[in-house]
């Protein structure tokens, strides 16, 4: 009899488990409105030895009279193959304190194709506008059991390290079954709703999710530009002055 009892006890909790998969909610196209922030203040903060007066002037103007955090806002669009990362043109107009700098400002509009393994970058450099076109950047992630809620979405963690330097911690939910994310980060087996560059001093977290139907006209990639690789993208930068030099995590992102 005792055993009678185990066995309905046990196959009760299945019954559940398998009930909860079956009605388990998975959003595969919508909008997802996200917003970047930037730590001005770190970011503008001389370095250890560096005695560039003009530097230590503007930073020391800065922090006195601008707001430690700058805000960019965007749009993701996806379905289940595709997605658009639109930045918020009037937030890049409008950066606090005249800085605009890549890195800080949201410079790409990123069109990605999960069948093709291909993406599309509308970017700005030199105030001329590029046409990125590559393949999706292969990013080594490392899942940790590390979780948090997005918007609404429980989200895992993992870290990565991408372009040799740049240190990424990312937040991806596979509530969302679509391998996207903001700006050129993707590759996790679901969205990514939070992305953070420690050593950079930005992140980027979704504020919100809405499931609707996205048409082919919300998906379209950019067009207009100047066409190139990513490969030529960096030797045009590495060819500039030191100025652009220095950017140029920011303008590879």
């Amino acid at each position: 009899m005792k055993n009678i009892f185990y066995f309905i006890i046990i196959a009760f909790f299945i019954n559940i488990n398998t009930s909860e998969a079956q009605f388990a909610h998975f959003t595969n196209n919508g909008v997802i409105e996200f917003e970047k922030s930037a730590n001005m203040f770190a970011i503008l903060k001389p370095k250890a030895g560096d005695d560039n007066i003009w530097q230590k002037e503007f930073y020391e103007r800065y922090i006195a009279n601008q707001p430690q955090f700058n805000k960019f806002k965007s749009k993701l669009y996806f379905n289940a193959n595709q997605s658009l990362f639109v930045p918020n043109k009037e937030d890049n107009d409008n950066a606090k304190g005249g800085y605009y700098t890549a890195g800080v400002i949201q410079i790409n509009q990123v069109a990605s194709d999960f069948k093709t393994q291909k993406f599309t970058t509308l970017k700005k450099v030199f105030e001329e506008d590029f046409l990125v076109k590559d393949s999706l950047r292969k990013i080594d992630w490392k899942i940790t059991s590390e979780v948090r809620n997005i918007a609404g979405y429980n989200c895992r963690r993992a870290n990565a390290l991408i372009m040799d330097s740049v240190y990424v911690v990312a937040f991806y939910t596979d509530q969302i079954p679509v391998s996207g994310g903001p700006e050129s980060f993707t590759s996790l087996p679901g969205m990514i709703l939070g992305i953070a560059l420690p050593y950079e001093h930005v992140t980027w977290f979704a504020t919100k999710v809405s499931e609707l139907p996205v048409s082919e006209k919300d998906l379209a990639p950019p067009t207009k530009g100047k066409i190139i690789d990513l490969k030529g993208l960096k030797a045009k930068i590495l060819s500039a002055n030191d100025y652009f030099k220095n950017s140029l995590k920011g303008f590879l992102l």
